[in-house]
């Protein structure tokens, strides 16, 4: 049973912060295929340094058996304990716009009380949009473009890049939940579901967290330098080529899974993947997408972050 304590603290020394700013959500847990959602953590954390503004207790949220935090060991002695981190921080991208970032663990316990804080906290700040991104692995070729699930109540995003849209039932996650809530509280909320290639998913596959990078940025307008994971991937994928090359199961299966990818995505009325995991574009690209975003975006918008 969770610890029945509070939820989450406010930070002491939480900067201001001004209202109307984009909420990026980014919870790992069951769908976080390719590692996409670890890796998208990892590089806000490591290369933005979020400032927190409220940071939610793992004693009343994380099930700590299930997700053991880590601790070191030098020779006879313990050196570090490094427990798990859900929290809301205050963020500027690559070009200094700032933003709100939802980031960690996915909670394991009270999901009606966290996704109550989240929705008072978007209250609280006015925020202008709701985005999140998880991942999961589905029958498609790494050698084409990472395709989306786009759902919420921003219709214009589900038509331009939503190339899969599917009447299904699925295992919930917080995430879900979270958009469900929103949504019917009237926050323009989007979730990018990424769609990794199910032999690599249960691996550190960078070209999912770049997905999940340009995702964020085609919602948000936010510009996200990921170069770092550029050549990353790069390395990974002459790595994956040569497992190809070397095994003739595998190339069947790579060409077996693209003849069925052209082939929908030939006979498909729906929206076209928006990356590739090849050529994938520099921060300067992305800095002039964001200028034709602003010169584009409509004026309701303009509105609705003042």
């Amino acid at each position: 049973m969770p610890f029945p304590g509070p939820l989450f603290e406010r930070a002491a020394s939480a900067p201001p912060v001004p209202r109307g700013l984009p909420l990026v959500i980014a919870l790992t847990g069951f769908t976080d295929a390719g590692s996409a959602v670890s890796r998208v953590i990892d590089y806000f954390r490591d290369e933005l340094s979020p400032s927190p503004l409220a940071v939610f207790s793992n004693d009343t949220l994380l099930d700590y058996r299930a997700r053991r935090p880590i601790v070191s060991f030098e020779k006879d002695h313990l050196t570090d304990y490094r427990p798990s981190r859900l929290e809301l921080s205050f963020a500027h991208d690559a070009l200094g716009q700032p933003f709100l970032l939802l980031a960690g663990y996915e909670p394991d316990f009270a999901w009606d009380a966290f996704t109550e804080a989240v929705l008072e906290f978007t209250e609280l700040y006015g925020v202008s949009t709701v985005t999140w991104v998880h991942a999961i692995p589905m029958p498609v070729p790494h050698t084409r473009p990472i395709g989306t699930t786009v759902s919420g109540t921003r219709s214009e995003l589900t038509e331009a890049h939503s190339v899969w849209q599917p009447h299904t039932q699925v295992p919930a996650t917080a995430g879900h939940l979270l958009e469900y809530r929103l949504a019917a509280a009237g926050v323009r909320v989007a979730g990018f579901v990424l769609l990794i290639p199910h032999y690599l998913g249960d691996t550190e596959y960078p070209a999912a967290a770049l997905a999940a990078l340009d995702s964020l940025t085609v919602a948000t307008g936010l510009v996200f330098s990921g170069d770092e994971l550029r050549e990353e991937n790069r390395e990974y994928l002459e790595k994956v080529t040569e497992q190809i090359e070397g095994s003739d199961e595998l190339a069947r299966m790579v060409q077996g899974l693209e003849e069925r990818y052209d082939a929908y995505m030939a006979g498909s009325t729906l929206a076209t993947p928006m990356i590739h995991t090849g050529d994938l574009p520099s921060a300067d690209e992305l800095a002039a997408e964001l200028e034709r975003f602003l010169a584009t975006r409509p004026a309701e918008d303009d509105k609705r972050g003042s």
